[in-house]
């Protein structure tokens, strides 16, 4: 199965370059479009219907910022060395237009249900591709991804967390996550966006005081860091095949970060009140930037101003390797930090990658009954019990295989429906002014 993953993989990633650098001369390298990305903010141009813009941001940035950002950027740099960062960063610039053209489609072809939007890939490949059976596909994919694989995932990482530094027995872990989580999905988008609009800022401020706070006590050696990582991404004399670990790890671990072409963000875009498509596509790229350059490379600085000792793990996860640089800079107050992370982080990708689900559900059956999403929801509660006390190790690989096929599919759309994104985007942009 890892041999189908990492070549799945490679074709995913070689797709997702090409079409972020098609649309970066198409667009006029739109990803550094700075005024018009921080305008999207303005909450003007909305329909009174649907949720907010930036509820939608806040949406997207919960299923982006999961436990990845603390467990797999320490991971990246312990199998790849810290020139993976550079590559993490220059693949997020390159592949940032992708996130934009999706986000943007998913407006253009969004519907109308009673008093909601809803839309994504499956909405655009089935009516700008006219291609049904494939737009099934993405959307079954989605919701076993999603329903099936990342919820169990996160909810495991979660009981595993609290076993590990507060002794708390896995399935009561369980019971509490899948209540919680069922008392928030249970109302649907409107209580998910609500949720998700308080979580992930309160979040974001709380790691982003705390990067801050350990890069100002060591300021005097973030230039030698950051020395040290452009160095090390073009050291060909580490080892015959080194340059070459770094980038694709690298490459690798910005795509599962951003979700930028994977078409899992414009889920959540389809949701959105935006009236003019490429304002969302704008507001989508603020997110991804902020994943990045802010969570990401936050991560990645905590852990390289420490004084840990890479060579001293053996098999880690990474989740090991951020907590012991937090309690490097912090002391005990470290693993508070890590374990309200951990908790923020993954729960609020229970919830987001539960409105995915639910999306691809609706997609696929488009008269869904309320007595469904019950009956979902009741699901859900099951799977996240058991997710808290299983162990995911091959679960993540055929979920990583999952997101691999979605990031195929998207990508060939993408490219396929060019023609109607750079008119929208020509169209939209004297009407923005």
């Amino acid at each position: 199965m890892s041999y189908i993953n990492t070549f799945l993989w490679l074709f995913a990633t070689l797709l997702l370059i090409s079409c972020g650098l098609l649309y970066t001369f198409k667009l006029h390298f739109i990803q550094f479009d700075f005024k018009n990305i921080f305008k999207s903010l303005k909450k003007d141009y909305q329909s009174e219907e649907g949720i907010s813009p930036f509820k939608t941001l806040t949406l997207s940035l919960a299923a982006r910022i999961g436990v990845g950002s603390l467990a797999g950027i320490a991971l990246g740099i312990y199998k790849g060395g810290i020139g993976i960062i550079f590559w993490l960063l220059l693949s997020t610039l390159i592949t940032l237009p992708n996130s934009f053209v999706e986000s943007s489609l998913s407006v253009i072809f969004q519907e109308k249900r009673k008093n909601e939007f809803i839309g994504g890939p499956s909405f655009y490949i089935e009516k700008g591709l006219s291609n049904k059976k494939l737009a099934v596909i993405y959307a079954i994919i989605v919701f076993l991804c999603y329903i099936g694989g990342f919820l169990a995932i996160q909810a495991n990482t979660i009981s595993t967390s609290l076993l590990e530094y507060l002794n708390i027995p896995k399935l009561i872990s369980g019971l509490i996550i899948s209540l919680i989580s069922f008392i928030v999905i249970s109302k649907g988008i409107k209580r998910i966006s609500n949720f998700t609009s308080f979580l992930v800022p309160l979040m974001g401020i709380v790691y982003l005081i705390v990067c801050l706070y350990i890069i100002l006590i060591n300021i005097k050696i973030i230039p030698t860091i950051f020395g040290n990582i452009i160095h090390d991404a073009f050291n060909f004399n580490t080892m015959k095949w080194g340059i070459i670990t770094s980038i694709i790890i690298g490459i690798q671990r910005g795509i599962f970060s951003t979700e930028s072409g994977t078409g899992t963000g414009a889920i959540a875009s389809g949701a959105s009140a935006n009236l003019v498509p490429i304002k969302q596509g704008y507001l989508s790229m603020l997110g991804v930037y902020f994943t990045s350059f802010i969570i990401c490379l936050g991560t990645s600085l905590i852990i390289l101003t420490s004084n840990v000792n890479l060579n001293s793990f053996t098999n880690p996860n990474g989740i090991e390797i951020t907590l012991k640089a937090l309690n490097n800079h912090l002391g005990n107050f470290g693993t508070i930090i890590l374990i309200f992370c951990i908790f923020s982080f993954a729960f609020s990708t229970i919830i987001s990658g539960y409105y995915y689900g639910e999306a691809s559900l609706k997609y696929l059956d488009k008269k869904v009954k309320n007595i469904k999403l019950k009956l979902l929801n009741i699901f859900i509660v099951i799977i996240l019990i058991y997710g808290s006390i299983m162990k995911p190790s091959n679960l993540w690989n055929i979920v990583d295989i999952g997101v691999a096929l979605l990031a195929i599919i998207n990508s060939y759309c993408l490219i396929k429906l060019r023609n109607i994104v750079i008119k929208e985007y020509q169209n939209d942009r004297k009407r923005l002014g």
